[in-house]
């Protein structure tokens, strides 16, 4: 458990995104205070700034992968660990002020990933009419409410919230999306181990042939399962790139720890951004019983032995 549950919450702004529907589904309404930040960016500062507990972020859609603001943030600055996973079916609305209709739209607003994944949908609603980006959809349906825009793709929440009319329903090009959020905190106490959890972390290697595949050796080795695996540009250096990683298990577990510290010495940098329970109605895989926790302490007494001389 943290070593103090957290009260305050940082989340994707402004009201009326999906990081706040799903923020209200893993944290009960009179838990904690909400605040919106105008950015993942922002979000993720207000932790390390100590102005918030936590913050709920969006890290990859099941169409659109991965979050880049959010993996980024993750990954530079101040150390952060991602606490618990939450899943969310997305839907959005093409939704307008009072009085305009499809006639009259003139420019579609959105967050990026809900351009992309309404792309089809909306430009044969709308063939020729720009779509221009936000920092996230509620960000773009207030601004149609402003006057700036004249219509949004949105969640049906941020349509009512700001008061604008659905001129059509479930615009998705592929129905049912699921957008993966994580709740991070600083450094503290981690979520005990359930026997179903997820370890995050960013692994950075030199530039030589094999570098990949030694990556993978040590979770191979070990009888561990890779839930995700993506490479991530280094800034600092053209054309180097790390490896963002989920993999099956808790660092508490032996053979997960063990992993951990290989890759800690085969490689230039690893990032540990958490363990924590899994939230995808997945089951992790057995754990082979080489790779059980006995299994390393039986091994472990057996060597000690051989150093204390009883062959």
């Amino acid at each position: 458990m943290l070593q103090t549950p957290p009260t305050r919450f940082a989340y994707l702004g402004p009201e009326g995104t999906f990081a706040e529907a799903a923020l209200s589904t893993a944290v009960a309404p009179g838990e904690g205070v909400r605040q919106p930040a105008a950015s993942v960016a922002a979000a993720l500062a207000a932790v390390r700034a100590g102005e918030a507990d936590a913050a709920l972020v969006p890290l990859e859609n099941s169409i659109e992968g991965s979050v880049p603001a959010t993996m980024d943030g993750l990954t530079d600055g101040d150390p952060l660990v991602v606490v618990r996973e939450v899943f969310l079916t997305v839907s959005f609305v093409l939704a307008a002020r009072p009085g305009v209709g499809l006639a009259q739209v003139g420019t579609v607003v959105s967050h990026p990933h809900a351009l992309a994944q309404t792309a089809r949908t909306v430009a044969g609603l709308l063939p020729g009419v720009p779509t221009l980006p936000a920092s996230s959809t509620a960000a773009a349906a207030r601004a149609v409410a402003d006057g700036e825009y004249d219509a949004a793709v949105c969640a049906p929440i941020a349509a009512t919230r700001y008061g604008l009319v659905p001129l059509v329903e479930d615009v998705a090009d592929h129905p049912g999306a699921v957008t993966r959020f994580v709740l991070v905190s600083r450094p503290g106490d981690l979520p005990a181990p359930t026997g179903n959890d997820k370890t995050s972390l960013v692994v950075v290697v030199t530039d030589r042939t094999g570098a990949l595949l030694d990556v993978l050796r040590e979770f191979s080795v070990r009888g561990i399962s890779l839930t995700r695996i993506e490479s991530r540009p280094i800034r600092d250096r053209l054309w180097f790139y790390s490896f963002a990683l989920d993999c099956e298990g808790h660092v508490a577990e032996a053979r997960v720890g063990e992993a951990l510290a290989a890759l800690h010495r085969v490689s230039e940098d690893v990032r540990f951004l958490g363990s924590y329970p899994r939230a995808d109605g997945r089951t992790n895989r057995p754990v082979p019983d080489e790779a059980a926790d006995a299994a390393f302490t039986e091994a472990g007494g057996w060597l000690a032995r051989l150093r204390a001389g009883e062959v």
